[in-house]
């Protein structure tokens, strides 16, 4: 999220000596994207991050993927998917393509290790529990509705206090706030549904000075390795710029409305490469006197469309579940089941909750998803049998 942030102690420039109690240095280390010419921060360590004590090649990651058979809309029930794992190697993914990749996650077991992904930056959708997410940045607490974007090559781990449920979205590249809700120098603008004010940024830093034996995981082009240090990680004692991962609460998302239906663009959070992230929230429907609330019939002809219903009741749609995945693939016209347009006629308000994910590439079935899907889900359309 691009808007300066410190914490911590820092020297009063950059790149210059800063000196610990006992004379030693601390060691500057620049985290930027795009070579130099991306946002970045400048982070002051104990120790050097470079002194890696010994790698090896703990996983092999990439996903499996089945040929597609059929174009049609499909339903994966992912609270169908047994709890299990932590909360990195506990992801059950379900969709992806070069781009993105989307992944459900219960985690029963806790992180001994702490992760970085190298290949791009995540969303973390907390759908149910709190605790933390802890990061070489400092630590936010999260909660349910809560967005958690962690940039590329963050070392984090997750520490749920209450059993959780995550969405999680993995990218090839930066997620960022959509162009259009900022300026020319990044701010957001007064018709962003969101601004900086929602933003929750690292809460404290807590500066481990421990030795022993640590482990991070680091992921890259689907391979995880193992690193090991001397040294806690998170040995940080202070860091400014505009690279750092944060919090935006879907409760926080202000909807936009109007007299006739409005597109789904308006829903939309976050936006990556060749995907976007959108957020149905709870909001008043269109005030025309004549107007239809449920959307309109439409073709998907250059994208593909995947919705995580979170909680309420979707309006256009039946036979949905908490934690239902739908997807529906470009090509082919979808929208409301039976009976959805002439039900919603004349309702003032909704109460759904669901995160859309729209892919500009086609997106892959895993074998997971397979796993869990409704197979009678394309046929709900047709009128019910007499």
């Amino acid at each position: 999220m691009a808007f300066y942030q410190r914490m911590g102690e820092l020297p009063q420039k950059r790149h210059t000596t800063f000196y610990k109690p006992d004379g030693g240095l601390y060691r500057e280390q620049v985290m930027g994207t795009k070579g130099f010419s991306g946002i970045q921060s400048i982070l002051y360590h104990h120790n050097p991050p470079t002194q890696v004590r010994e790698t090896r090649k703990y996983a092999d990651v990439r996903l499996e993927y089945v040929e597609q058979v059929d174009l049609k809309h499909q339903h994966f029930k992912t609270f169908d998917v047994q709890l299990g794992g932590d909360p990195i190697f506990g992801r059950r993914y379900m969709l992806g393509n070069n781009d993105v990749v989307m992944a459900v996650c219960a985690p029963t077991e806790p992180m001994d290790y702490f992760y970085r992904n190298a290949d791009g930056d995540e969303v973390v959708f907390v759908h149910q529990g709190e605790g933390e997410l802890q990061t070489v940045f400092g630590t936010l607490t999260y909660k349910p509705g809560d967005y958690l974007v962690i940039p590329i090559g963050t070392t984090y781990r997750i520490v749920p206090s209450v059993q959780s449920r995550f969405l999680v979205i993995e990218s090839q590249n930066e997620i960022v706030p959509p162009k259009r809700y900022r300026n020319e120098h990044g701010q957001l603008l007064e018709h962003s549904p969101f601004c900086e004010r929602d933003i929750r940024v690292p809460e404290k830093l807590v500066t481990h000075v421990e030795t022993g034996d640590f482990e991070v995981r680091v992921k890259r082009q689907s391979v995880v390795y193992s690193y090991f240090f001397d040294f806690h990680p998170f040995d940080v004692v202070g860091w400014d710029g505009y690279l750092y991962p944060y919090a935006l609460s879907v409760h926080d998302f202000e909807p936009i409305t109007g007299r006739i239906h409005q597109p789904p663009p308006v829903h939309q959070t976050f936006a990556g490469q060749n995907f976007v992230i959108c957020s149905f929230v709870p909001r008043m429907y269109d005030y025309h006197p004549q107007a239809i609330p449920a959307p309109y019939y439409h073709s998907n002809v250059e994208s593909d469309e995947v919705l995580y219903y979170v909680d309420g009741n979707f309006m256009s749609r039946k036979g949905i579940y908490e934690g239902s995945i739908t997807l529906h693939p470009m090509g082919i016209p979808h929208g409301p089941h039976p009976g959805k347009v002439e039900a919603s006629i004349g309702k003032k308000e909704t109460q759904e909750l669901a995160v859309m994910l729209d892919t500009f590439h086609p997106l892959r079935v895993t074998k997971h998803a397979l796993e869990i899907e409704d197979e009678a889900y394309m046929a709900s359309w047709l009128p019910p049998r007499e």
